[in-house]
């Protein structure tokens, strides 16, 4: 199934679930156009706290405190907004 029109969408939808858990992308058609496409969901990756540490400590960054911090996004937002901001 390459594509479904808008008054299949009840009658195919065991077909269009089937595509979509194959993990293929439907066309919708309306009106002998093409509005838009269906896909399926991508599975967000799950956060890995001991990786993400280990990449931390290979860059080797210098530690800053939170006021190093404060003023290096201040002089960001400076550079990149202007004064207007407060």
């Amino acid at each position: 199934m390459e594509y479904i029109t808008t008054t299949n969408l009840r009658t195919k939808t065991s077909q269009l679930v089937n595509e979509l858990k194959k993990g293929g992308k439907v066309s919708l058609i309306h009106r002998s156009k093409i509005i838009g496409v269906i896909k399926p969901v991508e599975e967000p990756k799950i956060f890995d706290a001991e990786k993400f540490n280990k990449i931390i400590k290979k860059l080797n960054l210098p530690p800053t405190t939170y006021a190093q911090r404060e003023k290096i996004y201040r002089s960001h937002l400076m550079k990149k907004y202007g004064k207007g901001i407060s």
